[in-house]
């Protein structure tokens, strides 16, 4: 990759972001030269990316859970790093998580084919120099959890969720009830239950109440 190397940070915690600073430091002195642009939300993240303020990025790093920007359907750096991943101009993407539910991690090799993808527990300073050198080589890079969670085979890797549904249950988790749904989500009432019942069937949950439901949505990683 040619120098400068743009790159995009985007993380809601501060010590994080010095940690890819002082790992693209000491990379740097391979001989590349990288220009850093930050946000600490999905907010300002979607700004760089798609807004008013936006730029073009070689390489970016996003945390999984930060602060959502609701207004434009972002609600996750998942979400921003599908944004970036559909603009032309290429860009390595690396993806850091808490997650370590295999169905998140199914969803997030999907829907955003990240260049890398790290579960925090596993990155030291040294492995994060290393997937970056990888990455900026043309290789992929998964932490060894990632590597675990994708060699097996469970039912829950036959769940598909839309991005309706997924709405559907965060509107839920903020305590919105069924009825008033149809206000902030556009569908009719018919078809957001239509919906519930058949998220439901998909998590073997045909019984339980809205409240078990967003619980093992939570623990499953899909909201």
């Amino acid at each position: 990759m040619i120098s400068p190397i743009k790159t995009l940070i985007v993380d809601d915690h501060p010590f994080i972001i010095e940690a890819y600073k002082n790992a693209i430091k000491k990379y740097s002195l391979q001989g590349l030269e990288f220009v850093v642009t930050q946000a600490n939300d999905c907010k300002s993240g979607y700004e760089l990316i798609v807004g008013d303020n936006a730029k073009e990025f070689d390489l970016a790093f996003f945390d999984i859970s930060m602060p959502e920007y609701a207004e434009k359907g972002i609600f996750s750096g998942e979400d921003l790093a599908v944004l970036l991943r559909n603009r032309p101009t290429p860009c390595k993407i690396i993806l850091l998580t808490m997650h370590t539910e295999l169905l998140k991690i199914n969803s997030i090799i999907k829907n955003v084919n990240p260049d890398g993808l790290i579960i925090k527990n596993d990155l030291t300073f040294d492995e994060l120099i290393f997937a970056i050198d990888k990455i900026l080589n043309d290789g992929n890079y998964f932490s060894q959890t990632v590597i675990k969670l994708i060699g097996q085979s469970t039912q829950s890797t036959t769940i598909e969720l839309d991005i309706f549904d997924k709405q559907i249950l965060r509107q839920l988790a903020k305590g919105i009830k069924t009825k008033d749904l149809p206000d902030s989500i556009p569908l009719s009432l018919s078809a957001i239950e239509k919906r519930k019942l058949n998220i439901r069937e998909l998590l073997d949950l045909n019984d339980a109440s809205d409240i078990d439901l967003i619980r093992v949505a939570k623990d499953r990683g899909i909201i």
